[in-house]
């Protein structure tokens, strides 16, 4: 009897280690047919809720694996656990035969859809996110509480790098109920001041923590409450950022925003409909990306269209604080706030080689808009109640911006700017232009302007009047003509290749240094192709297109 309960003990023990996973392991997850009284690793003997899986002891080279085309209520949450760099943890979908498309979390009722607190080494793909209202755990609402798709955060000090996002589809973010209208005093607030639905957030919320490495990549927002994709940091606080061929439309703010970064790359973005109204939870005033107190961030290949609010609003624009941020080959096209914006105590800024379509049709008028459009607005504001300052040493060049005939051009400069280039810029503005006051709280309208160290110079105007005699600074040696746009009523970029080819091929200069600025552009002055990828050969030609 002893030698038979020996023997089952040992096979009860051996059974018990066979089980026990070695080295990486992969979990299963199924909403239909899963268990939470299985241990998750295979397709058979799969977990079944967010619950279970943020039980896990996640280790390096481990994966969590959602099944296809099912929806998954509640929150998932990824509380300290650290993959490496060649064995990353990882959060994707697996192919079930109970569903097709991907896997769904809905986090109706929760502050997250999926949360990464205190992370490294982590990629999450193909998953999709959706939250619309239904209150929050405990049901206590915190003053500027969210709702994110996905929170990318700390609460610790650390180094915490390597998260990654990819393939991800957030979608109808809502903290409010559908009965909540916001207000105009609310729109008209600096960034909202009520609880919203956000798309993606990355957040540094530690001063002795540093967040590294982080990439959000292929993924699609559509339809929440503020901003699509926002990153949030103190100064340089956030390191090698990447945001890379992700898809937004309809947010209720900004498509993208960041602040805090140091050494960022924003690339082949599509971004449209920022500021959107069609649901009266979303804040309804946003550009389509802009940047706060940020540093060598490039901004390029990117598509910014048709942003709405009746503030800011831009394409793209800079927001104060900022240094070294280049903003080329983008198209900006029908964005209500305009095109260039610089704003105060920004240092070494620029715009080259993108071309603008229509921007800035905002007419400022009270209870509707409190500022106008602009193409080009260089503002010294650099916060509510200071002195203007700046900007210092923006470059604007090889742009091309077409404006409408039933559009009024605008320009605004600060008496307060100090450095600043035009040069090789096409202005092909078909109706009328006007000087206007940079409209941020109290603008620099008065007394000594102090701007110097200016090269403005060979510009192409459509016509003599296309730049507004009143501005501050002027071209001292404009050229006057027709390029001659190959489909000016078009919105891809070959449509405003010009044909009128004396006027434009190697007729710009090579751009030289601002003066008493030792320092130009971190990336260098001078580019080796245009927006096309076509390779500039001699001197550059007029606007954004070179041509063969």
């Amino acid at each position: 009897m002893e030698l038979k309960n020996g023997l089952k003990l040992i096979i009860v023990i051996a059974f018990m280690l066979a089980t026990i996973p070695v080295g990486a392991v992969t979990y299963y997850v199924n909403a239909k047919a899963g268990n939470d009284r299985n241990d998750g690793v295979s397709k058979h003997r799969a977990l079944k809720t967010l619950e279970k899986v943020n039980q896990l002891k996640l280790k390096p080279g481990d994966k969590v694996l959602l099944a296809s085309g099912q929806t998954f209520n509640g929150s998932l949450i990824l509380n300290g656990i650290s993959g490496s760099k060649k064995k990353p943890i990882e959060i994707k979908e697996y192919i079930s035969s109970e569903g097709n498309g991907l896997p769904q979390i809905n986090a109706r009722g929760w502050r997250n859809g999926i949360l990464v607190l205190n992370c490294s080494h982590v990629k999450i793909s193909n998953i999709a996110v959706t939250a619309d209202a239904g209150g929050v755990p405990g049901g206590k609402v915190i003053k500027n509480d969210m709702r994110c798709g996905v929170l990318v955060t700390n609460n610790k000090p650390g180094v915490y790098e390597g998260v990654e996002l990819s393939h991800l589809i957030v979608k109808d973010m809502f903290y409010a109920d559908k009965d909540v209208v916001r207000s105009k005093k609310e729109t008209n607030s600096p960034n909202g001041t009520q609880a919203y639905g956000w798309g993606i957030r990355l957040i540094n919320r530690s001063k002795e923590a540093m967040m590294k490495g982080m990439k959000v990549e292929s993924c699609k927002v559509e339809n929440v409450g503020h901003t699509g994709i926002k990153v949030t940091g103190g100064k340089h606080s956030i390191q090698d950022l990447k945001l890379f061929n992700n898809t937004i439309t309809h947010t209720g703010g900004p498509g993208m925003q960041m602040s805090g970064v140091l050494n960022g790359h924003v690339k082949g973005n599509i971004i449209t409909y920022s500021g959107s109204t069609t649901d009266t939870r979303k804040w309804g005033r946003g550009s389509g990306l802009w940047t706060w107190g940020c540093s060598k961030v490039l901004i390029e290949h990117n598509e910014f269209r048709y942003a709405n609010g009746p503030a800011d609003s831009a394409g793209c624009h800079i927001d104060f604080n900022c240094d070294n941020v280049i903003v080329q080959y983008n198209i900006s096209e029908a964005n209500a706030g305009g095109f260039c914006e610089i704003l105060g105590n920004n240092y070494n800024c620029a715009y080259r080689y993108n071309i603008s379509i229509n921007d800035g049709h905002r007419v400022k008028k009270k209870g509707v808009a409190f500022q106008e459009g602009k193409i080009f607005w260089l503002s010294g504001f650099n916060g509510k109640g200071k002195e203007h300052n700046g900007p210092f040493n923006s470059y604007f060049y090889n742009n091309t911006i077409y404006v409408k005939s039933d559009i009024e051009a605008k320009v605004a400069v600060t008496r307060t700017a100090q450095g600043a280039l035009l040069a090789n810029n096409i202005f092909f503005i078909e109706g009328q232009s006007k000087m206007v006051m940079g409209d941020q709280y109290k603008p620099a309208s008065e007394g000594e302007s102090f701007i110097k160290n200016v090269v403005f110079k060979n510009n192409l105007f459509l016509r003599a009047d296309n730049w507004p005699g009143e501005v501050l600074i002027k071209d001292a040696t404009p050229v006057i003509g027709d390029p001659q746009f190959t489909n000016p009523n078009g919105h891809k970029a070959e449509d405003f290749m010009p044909k009128n080819i004396e006027l434009v091929k190697d007729k710009g200069i090579r751009i030289p240094q601002i003066p008493m600025d030792r320092k130009g552009l971190y990336m260098g002055l001078e580019v080796k192709e245009d927006i096309l990828g076509n390779q500039i050969v001699g001197l550059p030609d007029m606007g954004a297109i070179e041509i063969r």
